[in-house]
């Protein structure tokens, strides 16, 4: 049987190393993965080109156009990217906050208003801290450097928010540091703290409050899934299963190499660490498939609609193709 070629972008992630080196091959794929470190531009190039067979993709992204209609991408619920996002969040002393409920009625920068990270955070803020959203004045811009974040190709919002950019294009890191803004959040500390001791993380102790907030909720957000293009599946549907055993056994082998005798990695108390992501998470700490993670995907997709990225949360089911999990 001739292997159907299919390009796959995305992070060189520990998780997906297996099919960089071909040393997990999918059945019926010959597969060439392009590994990228930015991850914006895969989002930019997929999502207004499909420039690839399968990527990587931010999740809000891929919903909020599955949900408009007409969306070019399938997904399979493998998530190369999930993140804690607490850490994340930064203010300026200067502004008076001394508290979440402190963020009403202030301009915080965010990188990209209906970027994951941003959708879960503004989650984190309403229903663990009581934050009255519709308060806030959104400035949205790069983090770090001039100008926007990245190229996306947004859907526009069921219900608008109260977001500008800089008319300048400086950085959030930049506005912060000048007091333009009072805070931040996003998927970046703003370099400004190195050097401005006034600019402080929201929750200093982050470690132990997203360990509390999964302990409370059972919730691991979700940055990434992979998507497929739609005209691809159609024409070869067996291609969603293949992966999907794939990304599944390359993992496996990633999580037998963090559990092996020597440092594989460059964290001298990596084994300390596992230790306790076992004792945190279970064995399986990054799980694919839906049932796994119906009530992170669940919490996702209601925050969306709460903010107005889309007009309801969309049954779970509905967001991927069948891949027998």
């Amino acid at each position: 049987m001739t292997k159907i070629p299919v390009t796959f972008a995305s992070g060189l992630y520990d998780r997906m190393l297996s099919l960089y080196t071909g040393e997990v091959e999918p059945e019926g794929i010959d597969l060439k993965y392009v590994a990228m470190d930015s991850v914006r531009d895969i989002f930019d190039r997929m999502g207004a080109r499909q420039e690839f067979d399968v990527a990587e993709m931010s999740s809000s992204e891929y919903i909020s156009h599955l949900c408009a209609g007409n969306c070019p991408l399938v997904a399979i619920p493998v998530f190369p990217s999930r993140m804690f996002r607490h850490g994340f969040m930064s203010f300026n002393l200067d502004s008076g906050i001394q508290s979440p409920k402190d963020f009403e009625g202030r301009r915080i920068g965010v990188p990209l208003y209906t970027m994951t990270a941003a959708v879960w955070q503004r989650g984190h803020l309403q229903h663990d801290y009581g934050v009255d959203l519709s308060t806030i004045d959104w400035v949205q811009g790069a983090a770090n450097h001039a100008g926007n974040h990245g190229e996306p190709s947004v859907v526009p919002m069921v219900r608008p928010a109260r977001v500008s950019t800089d008319p300048a294009g400086r950085s959030l890191s930049d506005l912060i540091d000048q007091g333009e803004i009072d805070a931040m959040i996003g998927t970046a500390i703003p370099h400004s703290m190195r050097h401005n001791p006034r600019i402080r993380r929201l929750f200093p102790d982050y470690r132990s409050i997203e360990k509390d907030y999964y302990h409370r909720t059972g919730i691991f957000p979700i940055m990434h899934l992979v998507v497929i293009r739609r005209a691809l599946h159609e024409e070869h549907p067996f291609i969603a299963k293949s992966l999907f055993d794939a990304f599944n056994a390359s993992k496996k082998r990633a999580i037998d190499r963090l559990r092996a005798g020597t440092l594989r990695y460059m964290l001298p108390w990596l084994s300390c660490d596992v230790a306790e992501i076992n004792e945190v998470f279970g064995d399986d700490y990054w799980p694919y498939g839906i049932e796994g993670n119906r009530k992170t995907l669940q919490a996702l997709v209601d925050y969306m609609a709460e903010q107005g990225l889309i007009a309801r949360a969309p049954a779970i089911e509905s967001l991927f193709v069948p891949v027998g999990d």
